[in-house]
């Protein structure tokens, strides 16, 4: 029997209406996500039919079902804590992984996501994973590498929530069961191949419902930073860890984009070094969290 926590004893005042609830990559910029989602939280009860998460998302999103959102917090700023290298040479051809970010997310994964965490999860609401793939072709991991190199141009010249360039390169989404895999205890293994950016992560192989056969699993990011989940269907509340001037041409009605009030850790982040940008994020999630309560009152719809 899971055991509760913090959020299940928290009272929100309100509830939500919303069906669907998208966390967006980011790396430690999806920090961002936990410290809105524990403002918005303690006054609006969200209670979504259908969740998915794409790359450090999919993390975030994961934390958030199982109300580990400061457990992972805490266990994530002890580890970048230790570390004063993002990568050594001796990182290269290490067995366990390329380089410390690969070595301590595994870690954390396992720790953070635990029994308790899966058992909660697998009896939640429909949660999906997003993840990039090439396919059971050869040459997978160069083929990973050029979509991830036409990805970061793409979003340099056009950024976009949902990139399409990298496409030109072989790579597909895919779309995972999580409670499927909370079940059978190899979440955590999904969640860290769901971040696998090559060459820094050593890609790995998986086989579901949701793939077509053994296929190598990358960063769902490359394909899609904010997936919607499959069925699509309801309101839709959106989180996004960084800002885009422009966002996809979804139904306003329908599907809610929430942004970052500015840039959050610009250009650091992946580094694995500094414990302090991870409360850098929380703190300016928590301030735009804050700012989105204003502009959602009692009275009014909370979208």
């Amino acid at each position: 029997m899971p055991q509760p926590s913090a959020r299940d004893e928290a009272q929100p005042s309100r509830r939500a209406s919303y069906d669907q609830l998208v966390f967006s990559g980011g790396g430690l910029r999806c920090f961002w996500h936990g410290g809105w989602l524990e403002v918005v939280g303690r006054e609006i009860a969200l209670a979504p039919q259908r969740v998915t998460g794409s790359s450090g998302g999919a993390l975030s999103a994961a934390a958030w079902l199982a109300g580990r959102e400061t457990r992972l917090f805490d266990r994530f700023a002890r580890a970048v804590g230790q570390q004063d290298k993002n990568v050594t040479l001796s990182d290269l051809g290490d067995s366990d992984g390329r380089s410390p970010h690969q070595r301590i997310y595994d870690a954390i994964v396992e720790d953070v996501i635990d029994g308790d965490a899966l058992a909660r999860i697998a009896d939640g609401p429909v949660f999906q994973i997003s993840v990039s793939t090439t396919g059971d072709s050869a040459g997978a991991t160069l083929r990973a590498l050029a979509a991830g190199t036409i990805y970061q141009v793409e979003q340099i010249v056009a950024p976009t929530p949902r990139p399409r360039a990298s496409a030109l390169a072989g790579v597909e989404q895919r779309l995972i069961d999580a409670r499927r895999a909370a079940r059978d205890g190899t979440l955590p293994d999904l969640i860290r191949m769901a971040a696998t950016i090559p060459p820094a992560f050593r890609p790995d192989d998986w086989d579901s419902p949701g793939t077509n056969g053994l296929e190598p699993l990358y960063d769902g990011g490359m394909v899609n930073k904010a997936p919607l989940p499959e069925p699509d269907e309801g309101r839709t509340l959106v989180l996004l860890t960084k800002r885009f001037r422009s966002l996809p041409d979804d139904d306003p009605k329908r599907i809610h984009y929430v942004q970052p009030s500015q840039t959050v850790l610009s250009g650091s982040k992946l580094d694995f070094t500094d414990p302090g940008l991870l409360r850098e994020a929380w703190d300016q999630g928590q301030r735009d969290g804050a700012a989105w309560l204003k502009n959602h009152q009692p009275g009014g719809d909370p979208t």
